[in-house]
């Protein structure tokens, strides 16, 4: 978050971590691009049963995170931003989504979530551009190299990064706690629309459970990692 914020400032400092990450995130997202693409294609419910799996697993932490950075700050912020959320995107499911059609402009929106993960912590976009229709063409945009859909991402992302992340460097900084409350009521509203509830028969209805079960699973177990390597940094 300081590199970008201030990245002429903290290149200097911080590009021996942020080169490795960059490199990473590429590589993760360019292989796994076909895999996501085709595991939506074959078994779209169970799919997004994994995606709302490995969301839900990141909650409890982000809740004990948020608890710790300030045990008084309120839930008000949590319930008003879930509900604007949840209306709003539910007010899209009964009457524009189907005119959500795949585009550079919508690829530019994209693009502008994936940014807002980038600088906002536990904040997932996956759920909404699930439940927009909009994650299979990516995923699939991504993984055919398509540049009609990678270079609009691209803008968006780079575009939202460069204008929020120096504000949203100095919120969470100052109001962890206030604007974690709000990310969660975003993750949990979005996430609770995107979770499979009708089934063509009852063994794809306990895939779906498994692969919940299983993301959420792995979730936890990535963020007990990670709590035990801060734990030895400390």
């Amino acid at each position: 978050m300081a590199l970008l914020a201030h990245p002429a400032r903290s290149f200097r400092r911080y590009y021996k971590l942020f080169i490795p990450i960059l490199i990473g995130w590429i590589a993760g997202f360019l292989l796994l691009a076909h895999t996501v693409a085709w595991i939506f294609e074959i078994a779209p419910d169970a799919a997004m049963a994994l995606f709302a799996g490995l969301i839900c697993g990141t909650i409890p932490k982000l809740i004990k995170k948020s608890y710790d950075a300030n045990p008084m700050q309120g839930w008000s912020p949590f319930i008003v931003s879930m509900i604007v959320i949840f209306t709003f995107l539910g007010f899209l499911q009964t009457t524009a989504i189907n005119s959500v059609t795949p585009s550079i402009g919508w690829y530019v929106f994209c693009g502008v979530l994936w940014g807002l993960s980038l600088v906002i912590p536990g904040l997932s976009s996956s759920s909404i551009a699930i439940f927009l229709g909009l994650y299979q063409p990516m995923a699939a945009g991504i993984a055919g190299l398509d540049m009609a859909v990678i270079l609009p991402m691209l803008c968006g992302l780079l575009i939202t990064v460069l204008l929020s992340a120096r504000l949203i460097n100095n919120l969470l900084e100052k109001q962890y706690a206030f604007i974690s409350k709000i990310v969660l009521g975003i993750i949990i509203a979005s996430t609770l629309l995107i979770i499979p509830t009708a089934f063509s028969n009852i063994f794809s209805a306990l895939f779906s459970v498994l692969c919940f079960g299983s993301g959420f699973i792995l979730a936890r177990k990535m963020d007990n990692m990670k709590g035990l390597g801060e734990g030895e940094k400390e």
